[in-house]
């Protein structure tokens, strides 16, 4: 009995010790593609009456721009964190369309979450004048969606829009990251 006991206390241990490795800190590509999926699946076809609206916010080119290092730095993993905490921000909110699929739209919403999780660990050194230069880029422009969703009254048409724009964003985050990340 007692060498089962002991037996059984070490498996625990054994565990306990695995579970609590820290994770490797990086986006995974793979939730990158699910989340632009998920975004681009959630609300169907595009409705023909959007078409008519003169929506645009150019995404900043500074974000993902390559400084021809071979490798993911610092500040561009940031700037992908923080493209993720902003799309949490804005597909955070009470006015989205309720015609949307809600269950994508919460897989949606719980995969960036997630994102955001598991890549705080790419806070510590950072680039400061390149992650400055990213991160206001992405700030002004997620400020921007946000102020013509809210010119516009949060309309179904606009919420299209922008539903459509994201994933192009997270595509851009997707090759960047893809191209500074060896598989």
């Amino acid at each position: 009995m007692t060498l089962q006991t002991v037996t059984w206390m070490s498996a625990f241990l054994c565990l306990a010790q695995v579970c609590s490795m820290p994770m490797p800190c990086q986006l995974q590509g793979q939730l990158v593609r699910i989340t632009h999926n998920l975004l681009r699946d959630m609300g169907g076809n595009f409705p023909l009456e959007c078409l008519q609206e003169n929506v645009f916010v150019a995404f900043p080119a500074t974000a993902f721009s390559t400084s021809g290092a071979p490798q993911l730095s610092s500040s561009g993993a940031m700037a992908i964190y923080e493209t993720l905490k902003n799309i949490d921000t804005l597909f955070g909110a009470d006015d989205l369309p309720t015609k949307w699929d809600q269950r994508k739209l919460e897989n949606f919403q719980n995969i960036v979450y997630r994102q955001i999780e598991e890549s705080k660990c790419m806070m510590g050194s950072v680039d400061t004048s390149d992650y400055l230069i990213r991160t206001e880029g992405l700030k002004t422009y997620f400020s921007n969606i946000a102020a013509v969703l809210k010119e516009k009254e949060h309309s179904a048409c606009v919420w299209e829009i922008t539903r459509v724009e994201v994933p192009e964003n997270l595509v851009q985050s997707k090759k960047y990251l893809d191209s500074r990340v060896k598989p």
